[in-house]
């Protein structure tokens, strides 16, 4: 009792010298990492887990499939000692797994595969190919899944090519790269869909598919699709085999090249004419070519690229009755960033529509697999060979496991005719909430152009009109100026506070993707008071002239808050960080390169990828980045050598 007394009595006076009081030491807010902690899982040394696919199996085993042909089942896997198998070894570049009826399911290359332990001796006896589909055998020819439909078919997403001249443009080689396959058990493929790019993501959930997207041409940003039989996503390449005579999708790419990629943009050989400056080429988006073209599929979500992951990976449901509030709701990882995602869904006028929040970042290696465990733990499968990612490993198998208490966090965004409903997992305080000042609201979307990626185009920032908060402070219905259809909707809460103990939001902004706008009633808005004028001040004298003139200020070096919020607007968070190398070198290592602040802004818009031969991927030109911006990130940088 003496050393708590004598602890608190320390504390306390270091509060007071600091001119802190208790009060506000104990408001600190919690974390992500406070309610779902990551857990190693230990693996046998030497044994490198480049986790291509995860499977949870009936006896509680966990099945892990990885990029480099293994494949181990993991008994007793949430405990402190797993125990690893080898199942089957010498298959290609593994990116998924599935159990089904006795054998396990993967994707390889260019096959579906099964896996059989005939003698029940714990190793594979029968690998048998299900179904194959052609290779070109250009490296980014991946193939994905299976995911299992309520039919019992699989669900497999295959990858494009790179263009020969123009590395960055995707191309379909051979049949049915670019597409969705539905594979029936006797090894009839069925072409689903196409329009795809880069699906590292298929999933099946709740019995209808989607899938995710990452970032490129045609592809402003990454995003979670819903997709039915004869969609198309967006990315041309794939309408090349469109004709074929089993083909459910329409739309042909003659059809597709004389209203979205008109002639103008090639020259004589049909190669696509890069403009100088993207920012400033004409350009639609995505929702205005579904004006020319009915039939391409809009995203479900927009995943913000830089800020919601930069290669996003598996969606997957996380059950009714686990993790508390978010039960149902869906999971998203990203390989780039290391970091899962939070979206909630909803459907208005028919068409799939919601939000996306951050959930838990902070894992040593690219997220690509995740399956839920018995006990509610969560497995994530990681790799980042050849892709890059945060964190300090290039592999690893790790749990994510809930404390069974409640995060303060947004649990839904919902779509109202003039602005948006949130409800909360526990009661907000309501003078916080009735603050107008308390809500921020910007809108913008993506260019539709055969450009990798897109900076967000056609921002603007909505007034707060009014506020209305349910009676129990669960629930805030915002009233915003002219919502835009088909525009990311970025809803920051910062003044939001909770109501018994004043903490702030864990997570205070959602990206909400605004496909449809729902009717009904809007909100009743109170006419604002009219403040009456002050008075005029009196001008005050004229300074008097100094004896010297004064020489000018250095440009003053950002804040920690300032700079923070310029490289997230600016996605440069999304390939580097200040002190540790990610897709990109860090910030602490350009700085030691002592390039002039006028260097490091030509090179933030003209990179030279030559200049850092360690790093797989190289930087795309941010052309978008406002000069007085990068010269501000510049200074930045260089502060830290």
């Amino acid at each position: 009792m003496f050393r708590l007394n004598y602890k608190l009595k320390s504390l306390t006076l270091s509060a007071i010298a600091l001119g802190m009081s208790l009060a506000v030491i104990a408001q600190e807010s919690p974390k992500e990492e406070d309610f779902f902690k990551i857990l190693k899982v230990p693996a046998p040394e030497g044994t490198l887990l480049e986790v291509g696919g995860l499977a949870m199996l009936p006896n509680g085993g966990l099945g892990v499939a990885t990029r480099r042909g293994d494949v181990f089942i993991v008994d007793n896997p949430t405990s402190q000692r797993p125990y690893f198998r080898k199942f089957a070894s010498g298959l290609h570049e593994i990116l998924g797994l599935a159990y089904h009826e006795g054998s396990l399911y993967m994707v390889q290359r260019g096959e579906l595969t099964r896996l059989t332990d005939l003698n029940s001796d714990g190793k594979a006896d029968w690998y048998e190919t299900v179904a194959s589909w052609p290779l070109s055998a250009h490296y980014h020819e991946y193939s994905f899944g299976p995911k299992i439909t309520p039919d019992g078919a699989f669900i497999v997403t295959t990858n494009v090519a790179f263009g020969d001249q123009e590395w960055w443009r995707g191309e379909s080689r051979v049949p049915y790269r670019g597409w969705t396959l539905k594979i029936y058990p006797d090894g009839k493929i069925e072409p689903y869909a196409t329009g795809m790019r880069s699906p590292a993501g298929p999933g099946v959930l709740n019995g209808e598919v989607f899938y995710t997207e990452n970032q490129g041409d045609y592809m402003g940003s990454g995003g979670l699709w819903h997709l039915e039989k004869g969609d198309f996503s967006g990315h041309p390449a794939g309408l090349s085999w469109s004709e074929l005579p089993n083909s459910p999708v329409k739309m042909t790419a003659a059809q597709f090249n004389a209203v979205v990629d008109p002639m103008k943009n090639k020259d004589a050989n049909g190669r696509f004419i890069k403009p100088e400056n993207e920012v400033n080429a004409s350009f639609i988006t995505l929702a205005e070519a579904k004006k020319l073209l009915p039939s391409i599929k809009l995203p479900a979500v927009w995943l913000p690229h830089g800020i919601h992951g930069i290669s996003n990976s598996e969606p997957i449901v996380i059950p009714e009755g686990y993790w508390g509030p978010f039960g149902g709701q869906i999971l998203v990882g990203d390989q780039g960033q290391s970091k899962i995602m939070r979206i909630m869904l909803e459907k208005v006028n028919g068409v799939y529509q919601g939000a996306s929040i951050d959930f838990r970042s902070g894992f040593q290696s690219g997220v690509l697999r995740m399956v839920f465990a018995e006990d509610q733990s969560l497995f994530v499968g990681e790799t980042n060979r050849g892709w890059g990612s945060a964190g300090d490993a290039n592999e690893g198998l790790q749990r994510l496991v809930w404390n069974r208490e409640a995060p303060f966090e947004m649990r839904t965004v919902k779509a109202k005719p003039d602005g948006f409903e949130i409800e909360f997992t526990k009661p907000v305080d309501k003078k916080s909430a009735e603050d107008l000042t308390s809500y921020m609201i910007s809108s913008f979307t993506y260019k539709y152009f055969p450009v990798y990626g897109s900076p967000p185009v056609k921002a603007r920032e909505h007034e707060i009109l009014g506020v209305e908060v349910s009676e129990d402070g669960r629930k805030v219905r915002v009233a915003i100026s002219d919502p835009q259809q088909y525009h990311v909707h970025r809803i920051s809460l910062l003044g939001i506070r909770e109501a018994v103990n004043s903490h702030e939001l864990v997570h205070s902004d959602a990206y909400y993707t605004l496909n449809e706008i729902p009717s009904g009633d809007k909100m009743l808005i109170k006419p604002k008071p009219v403040v009456a004028a002050a008075p005029a001040a009196k001008s005050p004298a004229p300074p008097k002239a100094a004896a010297t003139p004064a020489k000018p200020a250095a440009p003053a070096i950002p804040t920690e808050t300032e700079i923070k919020a310029l490289l997230t607007k600016n996605t440069c968070t999304a390939c580097h960080q200040k002190d540790k190398k990610q897709v990109g070198p860090a910030y602490v290592d350009v700085a030691k390169r002592n390039y002039t602040p006028e260097k490091i802004v030509e090179l933030i818009y003209n990179p030279k990828p030559e200049n850092w031969p360690d790093y797989a991927t190289p930087m795309a030109p941010m052309p978008q980045v406002p000069r007085e911006e990068a010269l501000k990130i510049a200074r930045w940088i260089n502060s830290l050598n």
